[in-house]
């Protein structure tokens, strides 16, 4: 069945929520993700939005954190304290980022492109990114593979991954147990090795390479001990897709 880069991004993420658990999103392919979760696999995932919406039932795909349909029939209408509050406490188990710059211990940037004081290229900034990534549990990366974005070295620290490797996030100051997870592209889907917290290559999509991968990436992948394909998106999740979660095709149709 015929799909798009986006399609099975979303698909792979989705796919990688579990039932029961919890999740910080914002608009956009992550919430697409969300969406899609609740209406195949995991029918009591709790969504959270940024701006304070918390397990509302979407009836449509908000266009902002702030879009009324965030708390459309919620538990809660909160604020963003009371979000980063629930993400302090341990509260969340997953969340979504992006970022202009990734390297291989995750760490993001979505700052500046060039020299902070005089950049080539500025960028929103943090926004929740850096709250989010600190304190959930598991840190899920949606991205574009290329060599500009898959860098050795970030221009600027927004986010924390792993930072320098076993223990730096510990020694920072933050949670035991909390970090990158996955980073899911256009090519791959990447984790990270245990015992380094360096970036490693785990599944391929369909008619992609090892050799295509790598030649995307500016710095040196790890390899998993077993590497599988993707599983490519199935007509139920594509009908779902593209019928109840975009139909309009906002995050599909890019």
């Amino acid at each position: 069945m015929d799909y798009n880069a986006a399609e099975l991004m979303i698909c792979v993420a989705a796919r990688l929520l579990k039932n029961g658990s919890t999740v910080a999103v914002g608009t956009g392919a992550p919430c697409a993700a969300a969406m899609l979760a609740q209406k195949t696999h995991a029918p009591d995932l709790l969504i959270a939005f940024e701006a304070g919406g918390l397990a509302p039932l979407l009836p449509t795909m908000p266009i902002s954190v702030g879009d009324s349909r965030t708390s459309h029939r919620a538990l809660m209408a909160t604020s963003m304290c009371e979000i980063m509050d629930a993400c302090q406490r341990g509260m969340i188990d997953y969340t979504f980022l992006g970022g202009a710059q990734i390297d291989a211990f995750g760490n993001l940037n979505s700052t500046v492109i060039g020299d902070h004081a005089r950049p080539k290229v500025r960028f929103p900034g943090s926004g929740g990114a850096n709250d989010f990534a600190s304190f959930c549990w598991h840190t899920l990366v949606l991205t574009q593979h290329d060599r500009r974005r898959f860098v050795a070295k970030l221009d600027f620290l927004t986010t924390p991954g792993y930072l320098t490797g076993p223990g730096a996030r510990e020694a920072a100051g933050l949670p035991a147990g909390t970090g990158p997870y996955k980073v899911i592209t256009d090519l791959a889907v990447l984790g990270f090795e245990e015992a380094s917290k360096r970036m490693q290559v785990e599944n391929l999509h369909p008619g992609v390479s090892l050799a295509d991968v790598q030649g995307q990436t500016g710095f040196e992948l790890l390899r998993a001990a077993r590497i599988d394909e993707t599983f490519p998106p199935s007509a139920a999740e594509l009908r779902i897709l593209r019928e109840e979660v975009d139909p309009r095709g906002y995050i599909l149709g890019r």
